[in-house]
């Protein structure tokens, strides 16, 4: 602002103005911006500012013991499922179920003993990196594999016309559910063909 002034007073007086007279940094012509400066504090302060005495210090030591009981325990109960349906990945070996398309991911627990799409012969654990539902499947596919072979060849001639590897997606192995479970099932699908005993 004061260079503008100035400027004005010089003007009016009269005299003629030269680069020369002028100081660097004042002579700029009027197309040219304005370059920022900045400037950085060469000193730290010597004194750094203190909480209020009111403010705590430490760590409690005590915490509340009255927490809720109704939490639940596992993950089942956080699942809304109908009666008998599990999530795949809490089945075990040995257990005999029903597959449900409108369901997918669950399976309705059956009695070995009675009519039923699959038995479980063995969950196996994924271990590794897997970033895509890709690489997943093919892994889950490739630990049931040499299992599910071995199983179907040991049951009765036409018994045994399918299998089914069942794994989570992406999302849920990011969460920590990281079993493979490897079925042996009456046939393709769910349908009018069932496993009606369990298996040998």
């Amino acid at each position: 602002m004061l260079g503008a002034v100035i400027a004005v007073v010089l003007l009016a007086s009269g005299d003629e103005v030269t680069p020369e007279q002028n100081p660097p940094e004042s002579s700029q012509d009027a197309s040219s911006t304005p370059e920022p400066s900045f400037s950085f504090p060469t000193e730290l302060p010597t004194k750094l500012p203190t909480l209020p005495s009111e403010f705590p210090t430490g760590l409690p030591t005590e915490f509340p013991t009255d927490l809720p009981s109704e939490f639940p325990s596992d993950l089942e109960s956080l699942i809304p499922l109908a009666g008998d349906e599990v999530p795949y990945h809490m089945l075990r070996t040995g257990d005999c179920f029903d597959i449900d398309a409108a369901h997918p991911g669950q399976a309705a627990k059956r009695a070995c003993d009675g009519p039923h799409d699959a038995e479980v012969v063995e969950v196996a654990e994924l271990e590794g990196g897997y970033t895509t539902d890709t690489a997943l499947r093919n892994a889950a596919s490739a630990l049931c594999r040499p299992i599910l072979k071995r199983e179907a060849a040991e049951q009765p001639e036409g018994a045994v016309r399918g299998s089914l590897v069942q794994y989570p997606d992406t999302v849920g192995y990011r969460l920590g559910i990281d079993n493979v479970v490897c079925s042996l099932a009456a046939g393709p699908g769910s349908g009018p063909r069932k496993l009606t005993g369990p298996l040998t």
